[in-house]
């Protein structure tokens, strides 16, 4: 019985470093690999503050990530922002918000900053993504202060970067990326926009497998950490 309560001490206390260590890496803008959950997605996506990303933190996610670059705002900012489900704003018959590993889709309005051409390369992402950033900032500051007309005065859709909403209860409500993220900018005192995309396997395309991606967070220097460790230091 020493023996387990050894073993699980040491695993609580790693489980608490790796939450310190994302966080100072999150204070310092810097992205942070977040493995969510076996029984769900099970899925590793790198994660940046929004307001942090540049050309090259881009380059990072497309080049060593591979999946789908987005951007997380809390339900605060989506309803100063006015942003709707997409599964709602779409009348199609092809909608259908019943994924597998959740109740719901959190996807809202892909945009693009009006100062950017095609939106897709790296310096058009990069100015999107630190603008949605500055945006949920400003919300965070003062909610009256930027509403619609003004995200509709900076942005445009449809567009290369995918908005996400948090939920309403934040963890209390879902455990996504999406609100393990946006959980993550709260306690480390960022504003609430974060970029998540997926790690996909280079060879097989499938989701990168968690051994794998903490060896690459290793090799990286960037801090892996699993959602069951967030979901305890910060719900």
């Amino acid at each position: 019985m020493r023996v387990d309560a050894d073993s699980d001490a040491d695993d609580a206390a790693r489980a608490t470093d790796s939450v310190e260590r994302a966080l100072d890496a999150f204070r310092a803008g810097d992205p942070v690999c977040v493995h969510d959950f076996a029984d769900r997605e099970g899925e590793t996506d790198i994660v940046y503050p929004a307001g942090a990303v540049d050309e090259a933190a881009v380059a990072h996610m497309r080049n060593d990530a591979g999946g789908l670059i987005c951007v997380a705002v809390d339900d605060a900012v989506g309803d100063a922002f006015e942003l709707p489900f997409l599964a709602d704003a779409i009348d199609h018959p092809a909608v259908d918000d019943t994924p597998e590993y959740d109740d719901r889709s959190s996807f809202s309005l892909p945009v693009n900053h009006r100062e950017t051409f095609t939106g897709i390369t790296d310096a058009d992402r990069a100015r999107t993504i630190a603008e949605l950033g500055d945006a949920a900032g400003r919300v965070a500051e003062d909610p009256t202060a930027y509403g619609p007309a003004e995200f509709a005065a900076e942005f445009r859709a449809p567009g290369h970067v995918h908005l996400l909403r948090g939920d309403r209860d934040g963890l209390d409500g879902r455990t996504g990326h999406t609100e393990l993220g946006l959980a993550m900018a709260a306690a480390a005192g960022r504003a609430p926009a974060v970029v998540v995309c997926e790690m996909l396997d280079g060879e097989t395309g499938a989701a990168l497998s968690p051994a794998d991606a903490a060896a690459y967070a290793d090799r990286r220097g960037i801090p892996y950490v699993d959602g069951t460790a967030l979901v305890e230091a910060l719900r």
